[in-house]
């Protein structure tokens, strides 16, 4: 996964972190947790506020 795959990478944290609110999450937090899945493969330097933003929207959306 790359950091344009908002979709899929917020599916993959709603499945991951089951127990967090997204609508709570810093995004020093949520670049981390994007860092830690499995199958994500991007360089950490390439994200940003809007895409993090993003990231939060699309896994708000999973969870309702």
């Amino acid at each position: 996964m790359l950091w344009t795959d908002i979709n899929e990478i917020a599916i993959e944290l709603y499945e991951k972190h089951p127990d967090i609110d997204p609508r709570y999450i810093l995004f020093t937090d949520l670049h981390k947790f994007v860092l830690s899945l499995e199958d994500f493969d991007d360089d950490p330097g390439n994200s940003n506020e809007k895409i993090l933003e993003a990231i939060q929207m699309s896994w708000i959306e999973e969870i309702d």
